[in-house]
């Protein structure tokens, strides 16, 4: 007898846990290349000013995978497709650690590109959440996905420094090999998910084109939500590590500021699918935009351990209402047949800027300061809060039937 049918509920808990376990992987996979490979870079580069392009080689591949793993897992499923990314990190992992044992930068930075499309599919572990979990249990399954990040905060670091140098013949080689050991086991894990036929059919669906999609107002939030916000976390992200050591901080008080920064953006994810069922996305959204506006409010009051430390927690709780709150309300707005394009449209826009955040954030630090840097991220967020009224105005004088509970 099949096992949907005779037990649902114990089926999407064991399918939500697998994702959980995978998330965790890729994300240690994530900090660990985010923490260490422009030291690894800087041993390897014969141009110094190189030292970080390993990291913007992984967020190119993923910026560049990410509609084109949406797509293929449109044809295949989930399950394959998130195997094929698995087994990309495998891979990604080992030509990173024999770049290092080479000494070939150029094989590093091969290497650091695989992971970033390993990246590309595993962002939508949170996607699939929904699809194998009940209506009623949806959100929160997202929120256990993304909750991941609570353990990688922890392990990511430790995984970068405790473990670099256990094989001493290969200096910080050994994280890299433990990114591939994990990708090997959520491979396995992968196998046993079990995403519902109806998950992943389409015949007999029609497609509406994506122009009809994205005049929808909720589209337009769910994309704000996702990318601007994304987007500001990642620059202030970036920047904070500038902006403390120029203030004379010590690397020990730096890192403590990031892991608590980590620990805002998912441990928030424990409750911020409860909350969304409560109060409604909307109201969820626009606490986002506000503990976001209090984040800069608080980095332009000074430059303390203190302020660093409230700024950092509140852009990530802020960055964790906006992203769930944005991927929960995007799985309302299109159909199965509807689903590749739509989700990998977005995480396209969504990693693209990204990377010109990231890209952008050491000069924008260096020519205005940490103080003016923070009071330029007030305009996306006005962007995002006007869009939420603005598509709560639509609805009150429309109604959006697609538009899900807001």
């Amino acid at each position: 007898m099949n096992p949907v049918t005779t037990n649902p509920y114990r089926l999407e808990k064991q399918n939500v846990a697998i994702l959980v376990i995978s998330q965790v992987a890729f994300m240690v996979a994530a900090i660990t290349v985010m923490t260490l490979s422009g030291v690894v870079g800087q041993q390897l580069s014969p141009d110094p000013g190189l030292a970080t392009l390993p990291i913007a080689i992984m967020m190119l591949g993923t910026v560049f995978s990410t509609l084109p793993a949406s797509l293929f897992m449109k044809n295949v499923g989930r399950r394959r497709g998130f195997m094929v990314g698995a087994l990309l990190g495998v891979g990604g992992g080992l030509v990173s650690f024999g770049g290092i044992v080479a000494e070939s930068f150029a094989l590093f930075c091969f290497g650091s590109m695989l992971l970033g499309v390993y990246q590309g599919f595993a962002m939508y572990y949170r996607f699939a959440a929904l699809d194998v979990a009940s209506p009623s249990f949806r959100s929160r399954a997202i929120s256990f996905v993304l909750a991941g990040g609570v353990v990688a905060a922890f392990l990511g670091p430790w995984n970068a420094s405790a473990l670099g140098d256990v094989v001493s013949s290969v200096p910080n080689g050994t994280p890299y090999l433990s990114i591939a050991v994990l990708a090997l086991l959520v491979f396995v894990l992968l196998t046993q998910l079990k995403v519902p036929y109806v998950g992943e059919a389409h015949q007999g669906e029609v497609a509406r084109p994506l122009r009809a999609i994205g005049r929808n107002p909720a589209f337009v939030v769910a994309l704000a939500s996702g990318a601007l916000g994304y987007a500001i976390m990642v620059l202030v992200m970036t920047a904070t590590p500038l902006a403390m050591r120029a203030q004379a901080f010590s690397m020990d008080q730096v890192a403590f500021i990031m892991q608590w920064h980590v620990l805002g953006m998912y441990v928030p994810s424990f409750f911020t699918g409860a909350l969304i069922s409560r109060v409604g996305l909307s109201r969820v959204l626009m606490a986002g935009c506000t503990i976001l506006i209090v984040a800069v409010v608080t980095a332009m009051q000074g430059a303390s351990l203190a302020h660093f430390w409230v700024a950092l927690v509140c852009l990530g709780v802020g960055w964790n209402f906006l992203f769930i709150g944005g991927s929960t309300l995007l799985s309302s707005l299109h159909t199965e047949a509807e689903r590749g394009k739509v989700q990998g449209v977005n995480d396209l826009i969504i990693f693209v800027l990204v990377t010109i955040g990231s890209l952008m954030s050491g000069t924008l630090l260096h020519q205005l300061g940490w103080e003016t840097l923070n009071v330029l991220m007030l305009a996306p967020i006005a962007v995002v809060a006007l869009s939420v009224l603005w598509m709560g105005a639509r609805r009150r004088s429309a109604p959006v039937s697609d538009a899900g509970s807001l």
